[in-house]
C-alpha cells in the first residue's frame, strides 16, 4: 500500500505542475502571444526534464501514458508549432520509450513528429531501435509494425534504401508470423517493397508504397497533405473512389 500511495502522490505532483499551463491555456484562449507560448515552451522544457528523472514506483506505463497524452496536447496546438516548431518531440518519446518500450500506439506519432516535422529522423530511427530490443514478433502484438515504420524513416528521410530493405524483410517476417489477413496483407506489400529496393534503391515505387503507408495511418490531415503531396511528386496518381476511399497508382516508370 506504501508502493501505491507514493506512486499517486507522485503522479499527483506532476498533474499540480501541469495545471497552471492548462489554466492558462483556457484564461488566454486564442489571444495568446508569441512572447506567452515561448514561455509556455520554456515550462515544458523543464517539465519534461522532470518526468524524464521522476520515480514511478512500478508505473512506468501509466507515467508514459501520460507525457502522450501532453505529446498529444503539444502536436496538437497549431498555432504554437506554426511559430516554435516541434523540436520538443523528441524529449516526450525519450520518456515515452524508456518507460514503456512496447507503447505500440506511440510509434506512429513519434516517427511522424521526429522525422517529419521536427526533421530528426536519425533521432526517431535510434528511439525505434531502442523500443525494438524489448519486442518479438508477437510481443506486443503486431510489432512488426515499429519495423515498417523504421524501414520508411530509413527510406524516405535517410536516403538508405538497403537498410529499408532489410527492415521491411524483417517486418515481412514478423508479420508472417500472424495468422490473420490484414497481417499478410502488410507482410506482402514490405516483401514487395523490400524486391522494388533490392533492384533499385533509389526505386520511386518503394517511395510511393512508403508514403501511402504514412497516407494510411496518420490521423492528422496536416500530415496527409504532406503525404499526398511527396506521392504527386513522385509521379503517382491518387484517385478517390466511390466510397471515399483514395487509391495511389505506381508512376509509370521507377
Amino acid at each position: 500500500m506504501g508502493i501505491s500511495l507514493a506512486a499517486i502522490a507522485c503522479f499527483g505532483a506532476v498533474v499540480g505542475l501541469q495545471m497552471p499551463r492548462l489554466q492558462t491555456i483556457r484564461a488566454t484562449g486564442d489571444t495568446i502571444t508569441p512572447a506567452q507560448i515561448k514561455q509556455d515552451l520554456a515550462a515544458e522544457e523543464v517539465r519534461l526534464q522532470l518526468w524524464r528523472r521522476i520515480p514511478s514506483f512500478g508505473f512506468d506505463n501509466l507515467l508514459a501514458d501520460w507525457v502522450f497524452l501532453q505529446f498529444a496536447q503539444y502536436f496538437g496546438d497549431d498555432p504554437a508549432r506554426d511559430q516554435n516548431g516541434f523540436g520538443l518531440s523528441p524529449k516526450y518519446f525519450e520518456i515515452i520509450v524508456d518507460r514503456d518500450p512496447k507503447f505500440l500506439g506511440a510509434y506512429v506519432p513519434l516517427a511522424t513528429s521526429i522525422s517529419l516535422y521536427a526533421a530528426q529522423p536519425e533521432k526517431s530511427i535510434a528511439l525505434m531501435n531502442q523500443g525494438l530490443k524489448s519486442m518479438t514478433p508477437q510481443t506486443p502484438p503486431r510489432s512488426y509494425f515499429v519495423w515498417r515504420l523504421k524501414a520508411i524513416d530509413q527510406l524516405l528521410f535517410l536516403g538508405d534504401g538497403v537498410g529499408a530493405k532489410n527492415s521491411f524483410l524483417t517486418s515481412a517476417a514478423w508479420a508472417n508470423t500472424y495468422p490473420d489477413q490484414e497481417s499478410k496483407t502488410l507482410a506482402a506489400a514490405s516483401q514487395q517493397t523490400a524486391q522494388f529496393l533490392a533492384q533499385n534503391p533509389k526505386s520511386k515505387n518503394a517511395q510511393v508504397m512508403a508514403w501511402t503507408m504514412v497516407l494510411g495511418n496518420v490521423p492528422d490531415e496536416r500530415t496527409k497533405k504532406i503525404a499526398m503531396q511527396r506521392l504527386e511528386s513522385l509521379g503517382a496518381k491518387l484517385v478517390t473512389n466511390p466510397d471515399g476511399s483514395m487509391s495511389v497508382l505506381n508512376p509509370p516508370t521507377d
